[in-house]
C-alpha cells in the first residue's frame, strides 16, 4: 500500500509545475473556506466585473478607451439596477408581504384537501397517514416562521454593512474593469515561475467562467419574465414574485425547479381549488422547466452541459454546504474546474511516460 501511495505521488507530483498548481489550489480554499465572509464583497465585485467586461471589450474594439467604455458601463449598470430597486422592489414587497399574511389561510386549505384524500382514494391513503403528514408539514412550517423572524432580526444588525457593500462593490467594479490588465500582471508577478499547468487551468476555465455568469444572468432573466408573464395571463395572484422565484430557482440545477414548484402549486390551489385552471397553471410551468433544461440550457451552456447529472448535483451539494449561496452559484464550473485540474494532471503524467520513453 505505501508502495503504490509513493508510486502514485511520484507520477502525479514529481513536475514542480505540479506542486505549483496544488499549492495555489490548497491557499486559495484555505483562504476562502476561513475568510470567505470578509471577503464577499471582493467576490460579489469579481462576478459582476466579469458579466461586464464584455461591452467594455466591445467598446474598445470601436475604438473607446477602456477608461471611457468602464465609466459608460458601470453608468449604465447602476441606472439598471437602481430603476429595477426602486421600480419593481415595492411590488416584491407588497406581495411578499400579502402572501406571508395569508399563509395560514393556505396551509388551512392545503390541510383541508389532505384530510379529505381518503375520501376520495381509501385505497391508497388512509386517515393516520394524512394526520401524520399534516402534523409534519405544521412544524415545518413552524420552524420556517421562527428561522424568518430571526433572520430578519439578523439583518437588522447588517443594514450599515449593506451600505457600505452598496459603496464599496460599485467602486471595486469599476477599477477592476479599468485597470484589468494590470491587476492581472500583479497576480502574475506574484506567482512562481513553474506556473504552466497553472496557466493551462486558467486558459480553460476564463472563459467559460466569463461564459457562465452571462449566461446565467440571461437564463434567470429569460425564464423569470416568461413566468411572470405565463401567470399574469392566467392571472395567478403573486404574478410578479412567482416569476422572480421561478427565475432564481435556475441558480440551484434540477433541486430549485423541484422546491419552486411548492409556491407555485400553493398559490394556484389556494386561488383556483383543484379546477382546471389550477392544472393548466403546472402544465404551463412544467413547460417552462422543459423548455428550460432541455432548449436554453443547452444553448447557453453549451461548453458545460457534457457534465453528467449526478456530478453537477454533487457538486452543488458539496459547495453549496462549504459556501453556501456562492458555492451553489458556481457549482458548475467549480465542476468543470475539478475536471479541468484532472486533465491537467493526467497530461503531466502523459507528458512524463513520453519523455522517459524518449530518454530510453
Amino acid at each position: 500500500m505505501f508502495e503504490f501511495l509513493r508510486s502514485w505521488y511520484q507520477r502525479k507530483f514529481s513536475d514542480p509545475h505540479s506542486v505549483t498548481l496544488l499549492l495555489l489550489l490548497v491557499s486559495a480554499f484555505a483562504l476562502l473556506y476561513f475568510f470567505g465572509a470578509l471577503l464577499m464583497p471582493v467576490l460579489v465585485a469579481v462576478v459582476i466585473a466579469y458579466l461586464l467586461d464584455w461591452p467594455v471589450v466591445k467598446m474598445q474594439r470601436m475604438g473607446i478607451t477602456r477608461t471611457i467604455a468602464s465609466i459608460i458601463v458601470m453608468g449604465l449598470f447602476c441606472s439598471v439596477m437602481v430603476g429595477i430597486v426602486f421600480g419593481f422592489g415595492p411590488v416584491l414587497w407588497q406581495q411578499t408581504s400579502n402572501l406571508l399574511q395569508e399563509s395560514p389561510a393556505m396551509l388551512e386549505k392545503g390541510k383541508y384537501y389532505l384530510l379529505h384524500l381518503p375520501d376520495s382514494y381509501p385505497t391508497l391513503i388512509t386517515q393516520e397517514q394524512v394526520r401524520t403528514i399534516v402534523a409534519s408539514v405544521e412544524s415545518k412550517a413552524v420552524e420556517f416562521g421562527q428561522v424568518l423572524v430571526s433572520a430578519s432580526l439578523t439583518s437588522l444588525k447588517d443594514v450599515v454593512a449593506w451600505l457600505i457593500y452598496l459603496v464599496l462593490v460599485p467602486l471595486m467594479v469599476f477599477f477592476m474593469l479599468k485597470d484589468k490588465s494590470q491587476l492581472i500582471a500583479s497576480v502574475s508577478a506574484i506567482l512562481p515561475n513553474q506556473r504552466r499547468l497553472i496557466q493551462q487551468v486558467w486558459s480553460e476555465m476564463n472563459q467559460q467562467i466569463m461564459n457562465y455568469i452571462r449566461g446565467k444572468v440571461l437564463e434567470i432573466l429569460i425564464v423569470g419574465s416568461v413566468s411572470f408573464v405565463v401567470f399574469t395571463v392566467f392571472d395567478l395572484r403573486y404574478a410578479a414574485l412567482l416569476g422572480v422565484l421561478v427565475g432564481l430557482s435556475v441558480l440551484i440545477p434540477f433541486i430549485g425547479a423541484a422546491l419552486v414548484t411548492i409556491p407555485v402549486a400553493a398559490v394556484a390551489l389556494f386561488q383556483f381549488g383543484l379546477g382546471s385552471e389550477f392544472w393548466y397553471v403546472l402544465i404551463a410551468y412544467g413547460i417552462i422547466q422543459a423548455l428550460d433544461g432541455n432548449v436554453l440550457v443547452p444553448l447557453l451552456f453549451s461548453e458545460a452541459v457534457d457534465l453528467n447529472p449526478v456530478f453537477i448535483i454533487t457538486a452543488v451539494l458539496f459547495f453549496g454546504g462549504l459556501w453556501g449561496f456562492w458555492g451553489v452559484f458556481f457549482a458548475i464550473p467549480l465542476a468543470s474546474l475539478v475536471r479541468a485540474l484532472a486533465n491537467a494532471w493526467s497530461s503531466t503524467l502523459e507528458d512524463s511516460g513520453q519523455s522517459s520513453v524518449a530518454a530510453e
